[in-house]
């Protein structure tokens, strides 16, 4: 038994020790580098709250990719997340064929975030793309997507939006795991499909919806490739996120006390978003084996 407990921690230690050395010893070196001037050659210098006094008083930049990223959140996480609902509800119908069609619908999840997908998808939206071509043969003006700060932000929200994928599979279990005999009871009622889908479906999966929001936010507040492969973060800086203004500053201009220090404040508005939406389940998520639904 002994032999088999020193066998057990051989197996968790690389586990472990990947954890403690990628994830923790970071994550607390960052903490203690956001009190730091620390420029990579010269050893770390301690100033206090002086990142902290410039993030939030002298650096206009700040203010503005954070502006940019909670709308950017705002735009991209309702959509990829209602559009992962619609499909998966679409392919959970028993079809000939489905599981390729499942298959096809999850492949952008695992090629979205590469680096050559970006570039084509810079490609797409180019002043002589694809997209602008098929407005022209339907008779519209072309689009400036990346130069006009209008469009520009819809490029990335698309990009964003098209890698639904993993959060469609997590639907999609829920939804076979919805009893049939409740639709089945429903239809002899004369619901329609819509209500059987409003009344029976949506307050079902509340669980999974509010757990996809919340992955999803998260994702959303991390978008880094997109708004820096596609538009650089113009123009006009109406793409500069917050994790573009953190590598910048981390690894443009080699200040990596303040790029901790931003990374930090990151941290705390997605920890204030998520406890607000903690706080807001308890009205609308319905937990099975409650009595009562949320009021």
């Amino acid at each position: 038994m002994y032999d088999d407990k020193k066998l057990g921690f051989l197996f968790v230690l690389p586990f472990v020790l990947g954890v403690l050395l990628f994830k923790l010893f970071p994550f607390v070196t960052s903490f203690a580098l956001s009190f730091t001037q620390y420029d990579i050659i010269d050893p770390p210098q301690w100033i206090g709250l002086q990142n902290y006094r410039e993030l939030f008083g002298d650096d206009p930049l700040f203010r503005k990719s954070l502006g940019v990223t909670l709308w950017f959140a705002a735009l991209a996480v309702p959509l990829r997340v209602g559009f992962a609902l619609f499909v998966a509800h679409v392919l959970n119908y028993k079809l000939r064929g489905i599981n390729f069609f499942r298959s096809a619908f999850y492949l952008p999840s695992i090629l979205g975030g590469s680096i050559a997908v970006a570039v084509l998808w810079r490609f797409i939206f180019s002043k002589y793309g694809l997209v602008n071509l098929v407005l022209v043969k339907l008779g519209f003006e072309p689009i400036a997507w990346l130069a006009d700060e209008h469009f520009s932000m819809w490029t990335i929200v698309l990009l964003f939006t098209w890698q639904f994928g993993s959060a469609m599979v997590i639907f999609l279990a829920a939804l076979q795991n919805v009893p049939a005999s409740l639709y089945e009871a429903a239809e002899c009622d004369g619901a329609s499909r819509w209500q059987q889908f409003w009344r029976i479906t949506v307050p079902l999966i509340t669980p999974v919806i509010f757990f996809n929001l919340i992955m999803q936010m998260v994702h959303a507040f991390q978008e880094f490739n997109g708004p820096y492969l596609i538009t650089e973060g113009g123009p006009l800086n109406s793409t500069y996120v917050l994790a573009l203004h953190i590598y910048e500053q981390s690894f443009r201009f080699f200040n990596l006390g303040y790029g901790a220090a931003l990374s930090w404040v990151l941290l705390a508005v997605v920890a204030v978003l998520s406890g607000i939406s903690f706080w807001s389940s308890r009205y609308w998520v319905f937990y099975a084996g409650e009595k009562d639904a949320p009021k």
